[in-house]
């Protein structure tokens, strides 16, 4: 019931802000569902883990609304045998949230879900995959203060300015008295991220689109200054497409 909650929610979301919404119930039965629904040719922002990545569900939904990227919001697949086990759905495996690479077990479930996923980010693209955002969320304290960026495709001089966007539009947005705490910016390959999104990146989805920004938000970008760095982030993901795609265009 919780997963059907949320399928709901994400709907009622989407339906704000876009004419065309597609949903789709994934094997196995009952577990979790896909919402979609397209935008800019080759632009695609998503959310695989829209239940235990509290908020990023919605907080993709208002930036895909906002930018005029494609969506895709994956709910529901987690939880499965009560100890907090989820199917991971932007690469074919199951394991526990914050858990280790190696931990990770491929499995049918795990399998059909991923290329469901991926067939639906390949639907929204409309086309090649130029630029794929993916937004979590995790409560780690070695993260606790900081927006870790992985990427796919991006030189560290384009590393250097997306980093140099993000701080610049953090620091407009929030002022001088916010009561938001004011998160670091890591950006890969710049930076050492402890969120490398290294299985992604081998086995999943991350070898798909030419360029990708894979970005882990701690809970205050997600609860307290959720309002204020779904702003920023907006912003930056605006201005970091023209950017990035300018390069190869």
């Amino acid at each position: 019931m919780r997963g059907l909650a949320r399928g709901v929610a994400i709907l009622s979301l989407l339906a704000q802000g876009c004419a065309t919404v597609s949903v789709e119930r994934e094997s196995p039965p009952g577990v979790g569902r896909l919402a979609s629904h397209k935008g800019r040719a080759g632009l695609v922002i998503g959310a695989p883990h829209g239940t235990t990545d509290e908020y990023t569900d919605r907080i993709s939904a208002d930036l895909a609304r906002r930018t005029g990227f494609g969506l895709v919001v994956a709910t529901g697949y987690s939880d499965l045998d009560g100890r907090r086990r989820r199917l991971n759905v932007n690469r074919p495996t199951e394991g526990v949230p914050g858990g280790s690479a190696g931990e990770e077990v491929y499995t049918e479930s795990a399998r059909a879900v991923y290329e469901a996923y991926l067939s639906r980010v390949r639907e929204v693209a409309q086309g090649p995959l130029d630029l794929y955002v993916e937004v979590h969320g995790n409560v780690r304290p070695e993260s606790a203060g900081r927006i870790e960026i992985a990427t796919v495709g991006v030189s560290r001089e384009d590393a250097w300015r997306l980093r140099a966007l993000l701080e610049l539009l953090r620091d407009a947005h929030l002022g001088e008295d916010s009561n938001v705490p004011r998160l670091e910016v890591l950006v890969e390959p710049l930076d050492r991220l402890y969120w490398t999104a290294s299985a992604v990146k081998q086995v999943g989805i991350l070898r798909l689109p030419r360029q990708a920004i894979h970005m882990e938000l701690p809970r205050a970008a997600r609860t307290l200054g959720r309002e204020v760095y779904t702003d920023v982030l907006t912003e930056f993901l605006t201005e970091a497409s023209r950017l990035l795609l300018s390069e190869g265009r």
